[in-house]
């Protein structure tokens, strides 16, 4: 029997996870029906345009890149293909929104690229057309090449997974490598790779820095414009409820897509893939191929960072920095350590206890990843301002002193959100660590005489360090570049290097926002570099969890 400590502990972190849907719900079903009214003729079919044809590009575009490159990496030789395969994740290490502000700096119109334009042929300002960069294209291809590593990642491992029988019998059968990559390979991948765009598409929906400094009207600026600029509670949360349904539809999708398209292997997997050594202009097409999104998903706008840091004046190590990055530091650290602890209570009850209410647990408390910042900062602030201002009332009356707003006027509220946030992603990782660890393990526990708590501190945690490890890590650096959120539940004075940049940014002062930029990239390299030395290590014999655990699964 599981004592009721672990079961009220599950619950409660699953319970915390789904307020914010609830909230936004009870919200929306509150206001008005001229607030609908005036959303639906103003705003409205604006923002679900936008969205729209946002989703579709981003959709496309890290369906191809990724897809294309994990094809390429995997089963064909050209030069460089083991470097490629490598640092084809490097992107991951850039929120889109420190994308968006190099290339900003690069390619309008003051930027070096036009300027150089300019003084080579002698042309005017008014003589040329060049790609505005502050579009909705432009925020399609920064969203693309930040996101494009997550269908990579899944890509790559499918195809290494795939046994080689079926690929074979399609070149017996005549077929070339196209036609049996078309036909073959990628119907097999085609879980993997939806799964991978579905990830992809919720972080474009959940997308606020981006389309802000494009000045992209989406439902993430419109939730946040509508609670700060205007003052409108009641219109943020019926916008904030429109969105939590979007994103709703593609978890939806996701678990369609991942459970109408199973495929079992058939042949064996020490069987292995005879690659495509790759002549001539086909080397040089998969070498760009592969080239191009490193470049412009890491290299140049690391460049571009580095130089606008240089010449900004800036010192990062003034204390006004220190003081962004300690705050950063504090609720990171914080964050990491309540979310791996609430994964861990959810996931051990299940492991002790597999049934329909300990499923439930962990689905509900891994919805939040499919939740974007803004919804969940609006789900948690309309109830907890309401318990903050009950409290302080009754204080006033009773004891006649206030307490003021001792949950949403500190961090209190700020960690909540993160850990709603990222649950899913601490989840995963504790799950590939205890898959690892026979049943066996436990019973022979049991019969030592250890109790559910001892054997959970004495046996499980210690064989899955590396896994909790990376939860902590990855859940430290998601929480260090999260921004709508932050931006909403902060408290007064309290700002974080994601908000520095982001209030530099929109005030045009894009050389010092690469310097908050560049530290929120150097601690966004740490999971990727474990993750690239995964790779480096699995080669072509395979993919491990672990090096999956960046991952999470939408729907369990």
């Amino acid at each position: 029997m599981i004592r009721f400590p672990l079961k009220a502990l599950a619950w409660i972190f699953a319970g915390l996870c789904i307020v914010p849907i609830v909230a936004v719900g009870v919200a929306a079903a509150g206001g008005t029906l001229e607030t609908w009214m005036r959303l639906t003729n103003t705003v409205m079919p604006r923002f679900i345009w936008n969205t729209v044809q946002l989703v579709v590009m981003v959709g496309i575009g890290t369906a191809a890149m990724g897809t294309g490159a994990a094809w390429l990496v995997t089963l064909c030789r050209f030069p460089g293909r083991r470097i490629y395969e490598i640092v084809l994740a490097l992107p991951l290490a850039f929120p889109a929104y420190v994308l968006a502000y190099a290339y900003t700096d690069l390619l309008d119109h003051p930027g070096p690229v036009q300027s150089f334009l300019r003084e080579v042929t002698g042309w005017g300002p008014r003589d040329y057309w060049f790609p505005e960069i502050r579009s909705l294209g432009g925020a399609a291809l920064m969203l693309i090449f930040v996101l494009y590593p997550y269908v990579y990642l899944l890509a790559r491992a499918a195809f290494l997974r795939q046994s080689p029988t079926a690929y074979f019998a399609a070149r017996t059968m005549g077929h070339g490598p196209w036609s049996a990559f078309f036909r073959v390979s990628l119907p097999v991948a085609r879980p993997a790779i939806a799964g991978g765009v579905i990830l992809c598409l919720m972080e474009t929906v959940a997308d606020f820095g981006t389309v802000a400094h494009f000045g992209v009207q989406t439902f993430a600026t419109g939730v946040y414009q509508s609670w700060f600029s205007m003052g409108d509670r009641a219109a943020a949360s019926q916008l904030a409820f429109c969105l939590m349904l979007a994103a709703l539809m593609l978890v939806v999708a996701e678990n369609a897509l991942r459970g109408g398209a199973r495929h079992h292997q058939a042949g064996h997997r020490l069987e292995t893939m005879t690659p495509h050594v790759l002549h001539g202009w086909r080397a040089v097409g998969a070498t760009l191929a592969c080239l191009i999104p490193v470049l412009c998903g890491f290299v140049i706008p690391l460049i571009v960072l580095t130089d606008m840091a240089v010449t900004s004046g800036q010192n990062p190590f003034a204390g006004r920095y220190l003081g962004f990055v300690q705050n950063s530091l504090t609720l990171a650290s914080l964050a990491a350590v309540l979310t791996v602890t609430g994964a861990v209570f959810v996931g051990y009850r299940l492991r002790l206890a597999p049934g329909t209410a300990a499923s439930a647990t962990k689905i509900l408390a891994g919805i939040g990843y499919a939740l974007p910042g803004a919804v969940i900062a609006v789900g948690l602030l309309v109830p907890f301002a309401q318990l903050d201002n009950a409290v302080d009332a009754f204080f006033r009356e009773t004891f006649g002193f206030s307490t003021g707003l001792v949950i949403t006027g500190s961090i209190v509220l700020l960690l909540l959100a993160y850990m709603v946030r990222f649950m899913a992603a601490a989840l995963s990782a504790f799950d590939t660590g205890m898959s690892a660890i026979r049943p066996n393990v436990d019973a022979v526990a049991r019969t030592l005489g250890a109790t559910t708590g001892g054997m959970l501190v004495r046996v499980h945690l210690p064989l899955m360090r590396a896994s909790l490890l990376t939860a902590v890590l990855i859940v430290f650096v998601d929480t260090m570049k999260e921004l709508p959120a932050t931006l909403i539940l902060r408290p007064f004075n309290f700002d974080t290097l994601a908000v520095q940049a982001y209030r530099l940014a929109s005030d045009e002062r894009l050389a010092q926002a690469a310097v908050p930029s560049l530290v929120i990239v150097a601690f966004g390299l740490l999971p990727v570099i474990i993750l690239c030395r995964s790779i480096a290590r699995t080669g072509n014999t395979g993919v491990s969890g672990q090096s999956l655990s960046a991952v999470p699964s939408v729907v369990d």
